[in-house]
């Protein structure tokens, strides 16, 4: 029987999380009519509902993790107000913001809504409906006094799911006990947790780093891996997609071990790298020989070198070494970071085409009609069903849209109960009645 895979251990740090959000819903368009003694311009003047606030999802450099939704998982935005008389419209809802760390990936049902892979980039997960109209919307010639009002646009409600892939210009890869924390201690200003059994790292850190011209890079240490990392072995699995925005990877060998044992782990290394996709296998990568402060590593690193000419003899733990490694990766990034650009094509306006409403569909639901078409949908949800004038006009807007047509082609006979979204009617011939 194939296990499930493991999760890591850690629970500080958050980099995964399923939220529902819900966007406000709009405000209710007003039904007043204006009378004034001596004021002879009377007439209809409820004014429109505000529109709901959206929910937006802004990537910010001061949020390391995801750890601020640890508690809290569901986030209402505030709905618009109603309408007014003297043609007063509702306020709008204020947008709520939600903010995360650059690199975060959100998806509703596997699915990506957005890539936030920069600071300030941002996103609306989910809309807020629009107001309903008041009653001096609908004023004409031949209606100088319509008691219609519209109900509220319903906001939009979504699960999306958040996960931060770390952005690094670098990052560490090995065996557990490597001595890729210690390694990113001797480089940067970090203080990752060093102790001597494996797995001391159960989560990503990072650090800065400063080469000799004065590139700065960004280090990510990754905890251990081990063979069957792509699987969920050890901890690897959670913590893999993290390298998938680095520009180079650094593999940190134990050269300690001997040479048998460091040439299984660049062998394992690879293959995990390989097996896990994303383009990791492809990456430009360095090999840092560590521990030549030990006598056994700096034979090995000797041996290393002749097979592997463009490795690195390194020691974490007395800086030997260290210069020349960040100065190694800085020169593999610079590249990368300065793309050669092909000359910018001049800008010019895109046009989105916005495809006609679909004709309604209708399916049998047990003794019922089912009517699906989200503009249908969104008629009956925005009509007060206690207007008598409301719901004759929503009637009229059925019948233009070929609602009536489309339930007596499909059988539908007086007395038969239609549901359109949330909503139960009884067909008549010629009209469906609330």
């Amino acid at each position: 029987m194939q296990s499930a895979p493991k999760r890591r251990a850690d629970p500080l740090f958050l980099d995964e999380v399923v939220l529902d959000v819900a966007a406000g819903d709009g405000g209710r368009g007003a039904v007043s009519f204006r009378r004034e003694k001596y004021v002879p311009a009377g007439g209809p003047d409820g004014g429109d509902g505000g529109k709901g606030g959206d929910i937006v999802v802004v990537a910010d450099a001061a949020d390391p993790t995801l750890a601020s939704y640890r508690e809290r998982r569901r986030f209402t935005a505030e709905s618009g107000r109603p309408g007014e008389a003297g043609r007063r419209h509702g306020r709008d809802g204020p947008p709520l913001t939600l903010h995360v760390p650059p690199g975060t990936v959100v998806s509703e049902a596997d699915e990506t809504i957005a890539d936030l892979d920069a600071s300030g980039g941002s996103v609306v997960v989910a809309r807020g409906g629009r107001g309903g109209r008041g009653n001096a919307r609908f004023a004409t010639s031949t209606r100088q006094a319509p008691r219609i009002g519209e109900l509220g646009e319903r906001g939009q409600r979504r699960r999306i799911r958040l996960d931060l892939k770390l952005i690094a210009d670098v990052g560490l890869v090995g065996l557990p006990n490597a001595g890729k924390s210690t390694l990113l201690a001797a480089i940067s200003g970090a203080h990752p947790k060093i102790a001597d059994y494996p797995f001391t790292t159960l989560h990503p850190n990072l650090g800065v780093a400063t080469a000799s011209d004065a590139q700065t890079l960004i280090i990510a240490d990754v905890p251990g891996l081990i063979e069957g990392a792509h699987r969920g072995a050890g901890l690897g699995l959670d913590f893999l997609r993290h390298l998938e925005r680095t520009r180079l990877l650094v593999h940190v060998v134990d050269a300690s071990a001997g040479i048998d044992a460091a040439l299984r782990d660049i062998a394992t290394i690879d293959a995990e790298l390989a097996s896990y996709g994303a383009g990791l296998s492809d990456r430009p990568r360095l090999l840092a020989f560590n521990k030549i402060d030990i006598p056994a590593g700096a034979e090995t690193a000797v041996s290393l070198n002749k097979r592997y000419p463009h490795g690195l003899a390194i020691s974490a733990a007395n800086g030997t070494g260290c210069i020349a490694l960040v100065d190694a990766a800085a020169t593999a990034v610079g590249p990368q970071r300065n793309p050669s650009s092909p000359t910018q094509a001049p800008r010019h306006r895109v046009y989105q085409h916005r495809p006609r409403n679909p004709a309604p569909v209708i399916t049998r639901e047990g003794d019922a009609f089912r009517v699906t078409a989200p503009d249908v949908e969104r008629m009956a949800a925005m009509t007060d069903l206690e207007s008598d004038d409301a719901v004759a006009r929503l009637q009229r807007r059925f019948a233009r849209r070929g609602v009536d047509a489309a339930l007596a082609a499909a059988g539908c006979s007086d007395g038969d109960t239609v549901r359109i979204g949330e909503f139960e009617f009884t067909y008549v011939t010629g009209e469906v009645s609330a």
